[in-house]
């Protein structure tokens, strides 16, 4: 078995859509990024990668490359899946946080579950996933960005 932590970060930005964990959230801001900036889902690639250690998303996916301009993150962590799958690896579970003032994101986990959860055929209560505020404090509480952790378990097929 190994553990992996993963982090990520996106600056809120006007003009762009807000998507995490694979879900379209309605809010006057988006997430600024390369790809479609899903700040959950770059944290939980990074966990993975780090777990079985083969990098990080950036060395996978670099924003140098306009194949990934705009992409779905949920392709990527497909990606990621079948990496760890042709290295004999499989997820057991992850736990992971959204750290952002705004907007409340509870009426969104229960698909943001499910739809990692889907990526690895696994049940959706496998993958937690959880969201808290900053009280206002730092970035995120003033609203200029969203962060994500992630911690995964995986372990030999």
């Amino acid at each position: 078995m190994r553990v992996g932590i993963g982090y990520d970060v996106h600056q809120l930005t006007a003009g762009r859509k807000l998507i995490i964990g694979g879900v379209d959230i309605p809010y006057a801001k988006g997430l600024d990024g390369h790809s479609d900036a899903d700040v959950l889902l770059h944290a939980v690639m990074d966990a993975l990668l780090g777990a079985a250690a083969l990098g990080s998303i950036g060395e996978h996916f670099p924003d140098t490359d306009p194949t990934y301009q705009g992409i779905n993150s949920l392709e990527l962590l497909e990606n990621v899946n079948a990496l760890l799958i042709s290295r004999g690896y499989k997820l057991i579970n992850l736990d992971s946080v959204i750290i952002c003032q705004e907007p409340k994101l509870a009426p969104y986990i229960q698909d943001m579950q499910t739809n990692i959860a889907v990526v690895f055929g696994l049940s959706a209560d496998r993958i937690g996933v959880k969201a808290t505020t900053t009280e206002r404090l730092g970035f995120a509480g003033r609203g200029e960005g969203i962060a994500a952790e992630a911690v995964v378990l995986i372990e030999k097929i």
